[in-house]
């Protein structure tokens, strides 16, 4: 993990490295579908709260677990270090399933706004993934913006927001973005392409869900909680709280009821294949 934070940009030489701790055994607060409250899309480059459409060069090296820096003492740092790992140990296991090898992303934190592979990314834009240089860009800030603005609390709302963003990850190793950025069909609205591979970035993280189900770190209600919260911030909820009307044509997350239903199925059925929203008739 890379810690940016204070270099204004994303300037700056040598990186801050996280020590990684056990501060999760159970995840308090409930889970909240929190990641698409305020994500767009931008085809050819990042995706800010989503992912690209991208092709760019490998990044083969791992995130792991970090050694010792500058700022142990940044418990949320600590939790973000934490849940990388938990999340890329799952797709290792998963992806060794299937016969493939997965590749680690990096997660890079930053501080208003930093240069990418993809461009130049801001805190305004939410987290968000690169697929030129396989890197999580987050502005820890935007976790307070979740609890304050939206009340969307609890360490487990925070923990989704990168398993959302290594799913973007999951599509690229797996050549489903670099599909959908080629393809010359629609893109975007309520069945395109960018909202079909949002919903399975959502069922991804449903996989995770259940994996971290199985291994006991999830509360009771932890998954009723992320339904009800997924019904509360879709494309079309989200329209309508902010007094415009609901347009369908111009979603690029999925609707409360898309959102709920794929990261369900996710959870439920736990499988790359039960995920793929493309070859479903309707998203």
């Amino acid at each position: 993990m890379i810690d940016k934070r204070g270099q204004g940009g994303g300037g700056g030489g040598g990186l801050g490295l996280l020590g990684l701790i056990p501060l999760v055994t159970r995840f308090r607060g409930g889970w909240v579908v929190a990641l698409l409250i305020v994500g767009f899309v931008v085809y050819g480059g990042f995706r800010g709260l989503g992912g690209s459409a991208t092709n760019g060069p490998s990044d083969t090296s791992t995130s792991g677990a970090p050694v010792a820096g500058h700022k142990t003492d940044d418990k949320k740092a600590q939790f973000v270090a934490f849940v990388l790992d938990d999340t890329q140990g799952m797709w290792r296991q998963e992806f060794a399933r299937q016969g493939k090898t997965y590749r680690n992303a990096k997660l890079v934190m930053f501080t208003g706004a930093t240069q990418t592979a993809c461009g130049g990314g801001q805190a305004a834009q939410g987290p968000f993934y690169c697929p030129a240089d396989e890197r999580v860009y987050i502005d820890l800030s935007f976790y307070n913006e979740l609890e304050q603005r939206f009340g969307a609390k609890g360490d487990f709302a925070q923990a989704y927001v990168i398993a959302h963003e290594i799913g973007h990850h999951v599509q690229k190793q797996l050549g489903i973005s670099d599909k959908v950025a080629s393809a010359r069909g629609k893109q975007r609205g309520e069945e395109g392409n960018s909202v079909r591979l949002e919903l399975q970035a959502d069922c991804f993280a449903g996989m995770w869900a259940k994996a971290s189900d199985d291994k006991k770190i999830l509360d009771p209600g932890d998954i009723d909680e992320a339904l009800t919260a997924a019904a509360a911030i879709g494309d079309d909820r989200l329209q309508k709280q902010s007094g415009g009307r609901v347009n369908p044509e111009s979603w690029t997350h999925g609707s409360s009821a898309q959102r709920s239903r794929w990261f369900k199925t996710g959870y439920e059925r736990g499988s790359l294949a039960a995920c793929d929203t493309f070859a479903a008739a309707a998203p």
